[in-house]
């Protein structure tokens, strides 16, 4: 690989309207890739600008949109036209529901896949949302040579799970659209993903501007001993404050994958005919059995 990989956090405020999202998000796209991205992610659901907290349910969920609208065939046009990928996030509208969703588009417009999320809010409104089926995992092909990339949204973050299996399918990054206040547990968990994993993580968040929401996307590369050190690092390659902002990490995919090989964790000593409670249906959840 010529270069490291180069990825854009947009933590950006929404507007309004769909439109005006239309046409920042084209616009920040474009800044991305004047400072030299590959990937430019968007914050969850930045088609509505994840407002559907404290509106009506009828009056949110008018907002959803066909992955085939006229708003995603334009950043699918951005991102060939700026010969960079492009995850873009949306409400979608889906058999007559709606989901909570990112479609990843390759440099050269191709969709590589549509990710909605698994683990909805369903002890909130989000209890509204269709979750997904399953995680995916595509070869990502750009400028600095190609890359196996994955994808989770916000409380996705909160099951290991959901890490680890992207990891099985052989992820080497992790793209995260994120909807909420970013804490130290929350980067704890981030952290603990990606280290357990041997694996890149980017969050991509809103600025502190929105409500409940507070900035600091991060971008953690997962690889806790380098070459020649003696001492454990901190995986965190960029941690932004709570401004707006385009937030450019560089990602060394190479000495990634030369970390993965001769390290500990990820499948290396995995024992998982012992982890057979983990899906078993007749475990009773221990918790908010109450929540409605």
């Amino acid at each position: 690989m010529p270069d490291r990989l180069k990825i854009a956090l947009l933590q950006i405020e929404p507007g309004e309207t769909l439109d005006e999202n239309l046409q920042k998000g084209i616009q920040c796209c474009k800044m991305a890739k004047q400072m030299g991205a590959d990937i430019a992610l968007f914050p969850e659901m930045w088609s509505n600008g994840y407002r559907i907290y404290g509106r009506p349910e009828e009056e949110w969920k008018s907002e959803a949109i066909s992955s085939d609208s006229s708003f995603v065939h334009a950043f699918q046009d951005a991102a060939r036209e700026l010969q960079m990928a492009v995850g873009i996030t949306l409400l979608e509208e889906y058999e007559g529901g709606s989901r909570n969703s990112l479609i990843l588009f390759d440099r050269f417009g191709r969709k590589l896949f549509t990710y909605a999320k698994v683990h909805t809010c369903d002890f909130d409104v989000e209890r509204s949302l269709t979750p997904g089926e399953d995680f995916y995992v595509s070869p990502l092909d750009t400028a600095c040579g190609e890359i196996n990339v994955g994808a989770m949204i916000c409380y996705d973050r909160e099951f290991p799970e959901s890490a680890r299996i992207l990891m099985l399918k052989g992820a080497e990054l992790i793209l995260v659209p994120n909807a909420c206040p970013m804490e130290i547990n929350r980067l704890s968990q981030l952290r603990a993903r990606a280290f357990e994993n041997m694996l890149a993580i980017a969050t991509c968040n809103y600025p502190d501007t929105v409500p409940d929401c507070n900035g600091i996307s991060t971008v953690f590369d997962g690889m806790v001993y380098l070459p020649g050190e003696d001492d454990s690092r901190d995986t965190c390659i960029l941690q932004a404050d709570g401004a707006e902002g385009i937030y450019i990490c560089e990602l060394d995919v190479e000495l990634l994958r030369s970390y993965r090989e001769c390290e500990a964790w990820g499948n290396a000593y995995r024992h998982p005919k012992k982890y057979g409670k983990l899906t078993d249906p007749a475990i009773k959840r221990p918790f908010i059995e109450g929540v409605k």
